[in-house]
């Protein structure tokens, strides 16, 4: 990395637009490694935004952060500043709060130091928002006016700073998951839990490898019963206060209730023109037979998420929550 140092006075720049702003200062937000989210959203502002100096993507890639970081943030609050009749600069913070707690989610070095250590408004942002926006930017509205902002952020189910994470294979598990937690007196948000579909049980172990270099907070690992072998590939890098869990047998769904699965699938095609109903048969997994289901009954094909968020709607209380449901959920408590 190479350093700049740029004169501001003689910068020339395009005010970055309402909707930019939100797009970016969301992404400042988001659960990823803050070297990451800050170099990608910096460098986008003054390829979009910074009419001379020009950089070229190789020049900003070699940029010094604190160049990256002071002229990125010069854009921001000077756009703010033509948003607001009333600018008022920034007492830092909110930036200091920022900057605690990724320290306390993320390992930190020196040089993600410098991007966390901005002058960004975030004050002044946060007066031009309104209640219609993710759960990040809620919970920085939140920071800047609470007495106790990680209570309070808990308490109202902001769910950051994160105290967890929660690595699974499928969107099922994603979408399930937190609903059966809720039932068990265990909100995701309301405990700082993330949860993380990886898309696969070798995608969670390529995500698992990352994040254990990057992360201070506990990891779950949560894996079907055939990803044993996947299960070895990640107990080297398995820290002290890390746990995987093995579905006992099978996979996410053949630890539903099938009387869940039963209620959830009538309700799924109750429009629907039916073949004669043949005898439920749950012998070769309960994905294989509900694809059977569709493809016999007349009903469209299958698709794991679109039948999860039936599922979810069709839980009524904690008699829809299978034994192994209350301990995964246990074992995750426990970190």
């Amino acid at each position: 990395m190479y350093n700049l140092l740029v004169d501001m006075e003689k910068l020339k720049f395009k005010p970055m637009a309402w909707e930019r702003l939100i797009i970016s200062f969301d992404r400042l937000t988001r659960f990823k490694h803050p070297e990451e989210k800050y170099t990608r959203v910096f460098r986008d502002i003054l390829t979009s935004n910074l009419i001379a100096p020009k950089f070229k993507k190789s020049e900003l890639e070699k940029m010094g952060y604190r160049d990256l970081t002071e002229i990125a943030q010069y854009i921001i609050n000077e756009s703010l500043k033509l948003l607001l009749d009333d600018y008022t600069g920034s007492d830092g913070y909110i930036n200091y709060l920022l900057h605690t707690f990724e320290n306390s989610v993320f390992f930190i070095d020196e040089n993600t130091s410098v991007l966390l250590d901005n002058k960004i408004n975030y004050g002044a942002f946060i007066t031009l928002l309104d209640n219609d926006i993710p759960l990040n930017l809620k919970w920085l509205k939140l920071i800047a006016a609470a007495e106790n902002p990680i209570e309070d952020s808990y308490k109202l189910g902001f769910r950051y700073p994160l105290k967890k994470l929660v690595l699974c294979e499928g969107i099922t598990e994603e979408i399930l998951l937190p609903a059966f937690a809720d039932l068990l007196d265990y909100n995701f948000d309301k405990n700082g839990v993330q949860l993380i579909s990886a898309g696969g049980k070798n995608q969670v172990v390529k995500l698992f490898y990352k994040f254990a270099e990057q992360l201070k907070i506990p990891i779950f690992v949560l894996l079907d019963s055939d990803a044993e072998q996947n299960a070895i590939e990640i107990e080297p890098k398995l820290r002290k206060h890390d746990k995987i869990y093995r579905i006992e047998s099978g996979e996410f769904e053949d630890i539903l209730p099938k009387k869940l699965v039963e209620k959830s699938l009538k309700s799924s095609i109750k429009n629907i023109s039916l073949s004669p109903e043949k005898e439920s048969d749950y012998s070769e997994g309960t994905v294989h037979y509900l694809e059977e289901f569709y493809r016999t009954r007349g009903a469209h094909e299958f698709k794991k998420a679109e039948f999860a968020h039936i599922v979810k709607e069709n839980i009524s209380g904690v008699s829809d929550v299978s034994e192994e449901f209350v301990k995964i959920i246990n074992e995750l408590k426990s970190l």
